[in-house]
């Protein structure tokens, strides 16, 4: 049994009961490999690839030319998480900023 996991999904935490570690064949550059991650992440990437406009393989493709990591499905796991992070934060100064416009939008109370 693995330990509990939590993982950002879409701007939100959700905790597994346990890490599923699945091994996963995909075609990077016309070559056959395999990753081994965990549902959740698996999930949330062909999420992402589906917003990109893209194949999963692309998507994959482009974070293993860019990536900083010796291991692929680590370099994957980092992905998904900045990506949701930097939606997050996207998010929190939208939300910012919407308040202040309604802020400036609302008349003052008379006293």
């Amino acid at each position: 049994m693995g330990l509990p996991l939590t993982i950002p999904i879409r701007g939100a935490l959700r905790c597994t009961d346990e890490s599923s570690v699945v091994k996963r064949s995909i075609v990077i550059n016309g070559h056959k490999t395999s990753v081994s991650l965990e549902d959740a992440f698996w999930t949330e990437l062909k999420t992402i690839a589906r917003a990109q406009h893209v194949t999963l393989s692309e998507l994959v493709t482009k974070i293993d030319g860019r990536r900083e990591q010796n291991n692929l499905s680590s370099a994957i796991r980092l992905f998904v998480l900045h990506h949701f992070s930097n939606e997050d934060k996207r998010m929190d100064v939208a939300t910012g900023h919407l308040s202040k416009v309604g802020a400036e939008r609302t008349p003052a109370s008379k006293p």
